[in-house]
């Protein structure tokens, strides 16, 4: 059967390339599925050149950048370029009040001044191996041929060894496996990566420029943001990764891309290369309906209460402002998308979509007299509906206590402990001097902890509103008896008394290490709680979601099957793996009497502009630019400067720091956002609302070399008109 839903799937992606714009597609099935409808919509180069599986092609200069986000080499000496907002917390890292980065920007004039950034890396796809017959053959194999080991990372991982063995593939230092499951457990990829951990910042906008629009702007079309960030990967002298070294060289690339500053038209042909995170294009309608009100809640309400502590701490002061940056950036990110997911949810009626798609399926299924449908669906509702409470929890304690505070990153003292109660003079001295080496490396990463007083009593306080009394973790027995209640009370106990609390505590503690202090020490407590939530949380679920991949397959199975008979596209969902989206540049109308345009241009930055408002202030000497259109060989035809322009293409999270390609593999831009009206995307394509917002690679090089005056990384790249 598998075989024969592969074989379905494959047929039913060929048979209807009308649709295929909407589909982030496998690069290894391009030449099979995709090229027709891709040189019918304007595609000028066969697909062999942008992927080939024996020779070199664009992908080979696609990366996945940090892990989470996409980046494209730009020259042959390893310049590698991504978003603002993908390299923040690296240029928030370098950052000091003396040297403000963020604010000011960065860039090397020379390869001396890149700086390395510790912890990044960066990977290249060498090789992609559809390896399903392999895979099925080792599953037969198992132990335990029907359970669940299609779908387990550690079981892929284990089957992908032995594969690599059989194919001696060689696993030298930065070269890696990954086996992934996709189409529900239907079909296997073997991905063979190259990882290179010496990665230095090359060049950063100032956020004024990077983040122009903060989080007003953010998921926001007009957009004039000009959201990239440059970086170099180095290696050793043999070009092999290699930990970071001074004495390491630019990597010298097989490929990197060219530039294209000839511009683009409404309804060109453009597509799109990066590594989108996570979709679910097949939920049905009670799930989508549990995201909207558990995940999605959570995020809007918790996050929005603990970033506005933040934002008023960092507009008191620039060193809070540079610590919390990075932190504050990466929560507001999804905060808004999760608010603009739930309207849209709301505004498309994409639970009705959901539910006459999941009825057509059951009906389709009756007339085929295939009850395996309805089972599935029955299953799924049923586990949905037991494991909404334990989730609605779970999420409260990850957005309020986990992700919201810092405490749950304090050393573990369970080795004290331990030692403590053996009486055993060294154990206690090696395990003291563990923990003191690792709480160092906690208080270095909370400086402020008057700003983590303010913010923990806030989390607290949004976990309190969200959650019953009856149903909080164990900590509120305590709270609740010594404390009367009062949750500000016990914060300010954890901070005050705690050896957690202050290095002065710490210290104190340190100088005669006692057991029963650290068995009622606040912090540790609340830390135990918040663990015990996460597990009785984890538990009740997952007896919740027994049998949920089983039910989720054959439901998927029956979706895919209806799609190919009603002419439409089939694709998996994503899982964090290079793909390939393809479409048109394109305007859209949100609503009645409402059109936006395709590009926007440096006229918009200037009519945004507000000196009071620190998401809208505009640098004097981009302003002196535009004032005197000195835009170089960069400008539109009109002579105006383009700065950002939007395509139909299927992205999401992930995608952020793709390339985006003209009709001749030539980079034209940089996505780096979607549109508010598309954030329903991660549940439902909506080709006429959904757009992708990209950096015009125009506007790009005219800050690199107009604004910041670093014209020798101009020279390094390969530019065409």
């Amino acid at each position: 059967m598998k075989k024969i839903l592969i074989t379905t799937i494959l047929t039913a992606i060929t048979t209807f390339p009308v649709l295929a714009d909407e589909g982030m597609w496998m690069l290894t099935d391009l030449k099979k599925q995709n090229e027709v409808a891709m040189t019918e919509l304007g595609l000028l180069i066969p697909v062999d050149q942008i992927y080939s599986p024996d020779g070199i092609a664009i992908k080979d200069a696609v990366v996945h950048f940090g892990g989470g986000c996409t980046g494209e080499v730009i020259s042959a000496e390893g310049l590698v370029l991504t978003n603002h907002h993908c390299g923040y917390s690296y240029i928030a890292k370098h950052s000091s009040v003396q040297h403000d980065y963020l604010t000011d920007g960065f860039w090397a004039m020379n390869r001396s001044e890149e700086l390395p950034c510790q912890g990044l890396k960066v990977t290249f796809i060498d090789r992609i191996l559809d390896v399903t017959d392999y895979v099925e053959q080792q599953l037969q194999k198992d132990d335990d041929p029907t359970g669940v080991n299609y779908l387990s990372p550690k079981y892929l991982a284990t089957v992908a060894k032995r594969f690599a063995e059989q194919e001696n593939i060689a696993l030298t230092p930065g070269r890696s496996l990954e086996l992934k499951a996709f189409y529900g457990g239907n079909r296997y990829y073997l991905f063979v990566k190259n990882t290179y951990s010496d990665i230095r910042m090359v060049g950063a906008p100032p956020s004024s420029i990077g983040k122009f629009g903060a989080d007003t702007d953010n998921w926001m079309w007009p957009r004039h943001t000009g959201d990239f960030s440059i970086f170099r990967i180095y290696a050793d002298k043999e070009g092999q990764p290699a930990e970071y070294s001074p004495e390491n060289r630019p990597l010298h690339v097989k490929k990197h891309l060219t530039l294209n500053l000839s511009g683009y038209r409404e309804g060109d042909f453009a597509f799109v290369m990066g590594f989108p995170g996570r979709n679910w294009r097949y939920m049905i309608s009670d799930e989508v309906e549990e995201r909207m009100q558990t995940t999605n809640f959570m995020r809007q309400h918790v996050r929005g209460a603990r970033q506005e502590v933040l934002m008023h701490e960092m507009q008191r002061d620039p060193a809070v402002r540079i610590h919390y940056a990075s932190i504050y950036a990466s929560s507001a990110n999804y905060w808004k998308n999760a608010i603009g997911m739930n309207e849209g949810l709301v505004r498309l009626k994409v639970l009705d979509t959901k539910r006459a798609q999941q009825e057509q399926l059951l009906t389709r299924g009756r007339e085929l007299g295939d009850n395996s449908y309805q089972e599935a669906f029955d299953r799924i509702r049923d586990i949905v509906a037991h494991r909404r409470a334990p989730l609605y929890h779970q999420q409260a304690i990850q957005e309020a206590l986990v992700t919201g505070m810092s405490f749950m990153n304090i050393p573990n003292t369970t080795p004290l402990i331990v030692a403590l109660k053996s009486k055993d003079k060294a154990a206690i001295q090696a395990a003291a001097d563990t923990l003191r080496v690792r709480a160092e490396a906690y208080f270095a990463s909370v400086p402020f902890p008057d700003v983590e007083r303010l913010v923990a009593k806030r989390m607290l306080k949004s976990y309190m509103e969200y959650i019953p009394q009856e149903e909080r973790i164990g900590i509120f027995n305590l709270i609740d008896k010594r404390f009367k209640g009062d949750s500000d009370a016990f914060i300010d106990a954890c901070f005050d008394y705690s050896l957690f609390g202050s290095k002065a505590n710490f210290e104190k503690f340190m100088r005669k290490p006692q057991l029963k202090r650290l068995a009622s020490d606040w912090i540790v407590l609340f830390k135990s709680a918040i663990r015990e939530g996460q597990l009785q949380t984890a538990l009740a679920m997952a007896d919740a979601n027994k049998d949920y991949d089983a039910a989720h397959k054959v439901w998927v199975k029956g979706m895919m099957q209806m799609k190919q008979a009603n002419g439409q596209p089939i694709y998996p969902d994503a899982n964090s793996t290079l793909r390939l989206t393809y479409g048109r540049i394109l305007p859209y109308a949100p609503s009645d009497g409402v059109e936006y345009h395709y590009y926007t241009t440096m006229k918009g930055v200037m009519e945004k502009e507000d000196p009071d408002n620190f998401e809208f202030v505009v640098p004097e000497k981009l302003k002196q630019l535009y004032r005197k259109k000195e835009f170089g060989g960069y400008a539109m035809p009109d002579g105006e400067m383009a700065t950002c322009f939007i395509i139909d293409t299927d992205q999401t999270g992930g995608n952020s720091g793709s390339p985006v390609f003209n009709a001749k593999g030539e980079l034209i831009g940089t996505g780096f956002d979607r549109n508010f009206e598309g954030l329903t995307g991660d549940i439902a394509f909506r080709p006429s609302s959904q757009r992708a917002i990209a950096v015009d690679i125009r506007y790009t090089l005219f800050i690199i070399e107009k604004y910041a005056g670093a014209s020798h990384l101009i020279k390094e790249m390969t530019i065409v008109e």
